[in-house]
């Protein structure tokens, strides 16, 4: 069971295996002043997102979630996100569920894709800074998300069928 998807993916345990140190990025250091909040741990691999629409294809540059610690901070106290970025969240086999904007502060659109890359759903999302904050499922199972700025799907011309291929 062969596919772009499972490449990318083996091609990622490899890239993390190499990579071992944490890069020294804006996006990894925290500037602002430590808080009563929690604040961001994980670091990030960057990797590109080609995504291939009916009218040609987009670049995103991306952050890699792939690990639980990852996955659960994603873009949280983030006050920006530059237009052709995002960030994409992994699993290494079929999942299900929905993420919440808890402790995001930009609002998002969402694509989740299935193992060969086929985007299954696209949603919209707000952000959420106290509980209760609602839950963006895509009712279908999926093995990865691309989170990028609201609305920069639908200008990118980006629907459901589109695929994302990721590059390492």
């Amino acid at each position: 069971m062969q596919t772009r998807l499972r490449t990318a993916l083996v091609a990622v345990l490899f890239l993390v295996a190499a990579c071992g140190g944490e890069e020294d990025t804006p996006q990894a250091r925290d500037p602002r002043p430590t808080t009563s909040a929690p604040q961001p741990t994980a670091s990030f691999n960057h990797a590109a997102a080609l995504i291939d629409t009916r009218d040609g294809s987009v670049i995103v540059r991306v952050e890699v979630a792939q690990t639980d610690e990852q996955r659960m901070q994603g873009l949280m106290f983030r006050e920006s996100l530059p237009e052709d970025h995002g960030m994409v969240f992994i699993w290494f086999e079929e999942h299900s569920g929905g993420f919440w904007m808890k402790n995001t502060l930009i609002p998002l659109s969402i694509a989740f894709f299935d193992e060969a890359g086929k985007i299954v759903s696209i949603l919209d999302m707000q952000p959420c800074e106290a509980d209760p904050c609602d839950v963006y499922d895509p009712g279908v199972p999926y093995y990865g998300a691309l989170e990028v700025n609201r609305g920069m799907f639908d200008e990118w011309g980006v629907r459901k069928g589109d695929t994302i291929t990721l590059s390492f």
